[in-house]
């Protein structure tokens, strides 16, 4: 429950699920709002974060801690709208300053009714998460602020992300189509999981026209528009729960079709392929997670957001019900699994995201690699 009252001097409280609360100012509408509290290194890029789907019912705090400096345009979202739950920041710019800016960040959250706190020790919060794992988090403004007790329990009371069913709730619900730019070359079906704008852009850049499809597609609409490659988005929530996305997938993978999948992609492509996942400490997040490519060695600097992850063996390939597979990348901070392929099939995933609008953009070529696949098909 949120109102649209700008409160800058407005007192606020953040309280976790463990007990642990933090007062400051809000930021924002003022209100209460729940979530999953979660953490983002990134130290630029935040108009992208809080507009990707995939931050649906979290609570992000912002590890840098200025945030708001280049306020807020119309050319940047990543969706029709704000996602996150509710925002946290240390120390929110007093006046924007960039030639694209045409309102502040925190007249954004306030028109989008996002609850949000600032002026709050950010670092201790995040060495908090770290430790403990991401939890519920409640933030309380204004007149929703009560005795730490029944802020508590309205905090405990509040859903789990652990096995929340969500891409539904911020996929497309009517077919769209992206364009290819100039000439078109390839028609790819995208399931909407989440989708961010930049992904089917990217493709668009390769010549590739990009029919989105919502997240309820059957595989009879996939292959209604005579795709050429298949494409499952990143998305919110428990990849557990998705058991139709699997049950498409595997279709997919069983006419052969060239496959991509991102972050709940890869996520998803696990499951089909007959492996596990399990929910991370407290996750990645940020633009700045080093990745290598174990196909070629090389490390890049990636941009992440997922709290779940594949369980696939990193030492050999496994056998798959479509053949043979492998863990492709992997996380250098923590050997998880980033990226999946198949060995005997034109399929493959990363956990992370390459079309990374605020960058970086060491993993483009990934894009290409589908491509590749595509006009492996096709010859």
């Amino acid at each position: 429950m949120t109102t649209s009252t700008r409160g800058a001097r407005t007192p606020a409280v953040l309280v976790l699920e463990d007990g642990r609360s933090f007062r400051g100012r809000a930021y924002g509408a003022v209100g209460e709002t729940f979530g999953e509290a979660v953490f983002s290194t990134g130290m630029t890029g935040y108009q992208e974060t809080l507009t990707d789907p995939s931050y649906h019912r979290q609570v992000v705090v912002m590890t840098a801690p200025h945030i708001g400096n280049t306020g807020v345009n119309d050319e940047d979202p990543e969706s029709r709208r704000i996602w996150v739950s509710g925002y946290v920041v240390r120390d929110p710019a007093r006046t924007p300053s960039n030639w694209r800016s045409r309102r502040s960040l925190d007249e954004e959250l306030t028109a989008q009714g996002v609850v949000g706190i600032s002026g709050i020790d950010t670092r201790a919060l995040t060495r908090h998460l770290r430790e403990r794992g991401a939890m519920r988090v409640g933030i309380f403004s204004g007149e929703a602020i009560a005795d730490e007790a029944t802020l508590l329990a309205k905090v405990q009371a509040a859903p789990q992300m652990k096995g929340a069913d969500l891409s539904g709730e911020v996929a497309t619900a009517e077919t769209y189509v992206v364009p290819a730019i100039g000439t078109k070359r390839f028609t790819v079906a995208a399931v909407d999981l989440g989708i961010k704008g930049m992904t089917p852009h990217r493709m668009a850049e390769r010549g590739i026209e990009v029919h989105v499809l919502p997240a309820t597609a059957a595989l009879e609409d996939i292959y209604a528009v005579n795709p050429d490659g298949v494409f499952f988005s990143n998305g919110p929530g428990d990849p557990a729960t998705a058991d139709h996305p699997v049950a498409l997938m595997r279709g997919v993978l069983e006419r052969g079709t060239p496959l991509f999948g991102i972050c709940f992609g890869n996520q998803i492509l696990g499951r089909a392929l007959g492996f596990g996942t399990y929910k991370l400490k407290y996750g990645h997040r940020g633009i700045n997670q080093p990745v290598q490519d174990r196909t070629t060695d090389k490390v890049e600097v990636t941009a992440h957001n997922h709290g779940f992850a594949v369980d696939a063996p990193l030492d050999a390939p496994s056998d798959t019900p479509y053949g043979r597979a492998e863990v492709s990348h992997v996380c250098l901070n923590d050997n998880v699994v980033e990226g999946l392929r198949l060995l005997d099939r034109p399929a493959f995933s990363v956990q992370y995201h390459p079309e990374a609008a605020a960058g970086p953009h060491d993993a483009a070529y990934l894009f290409d690699r589908f491509v590749t696949l595509m006009e492996g098909q096709r010859a």
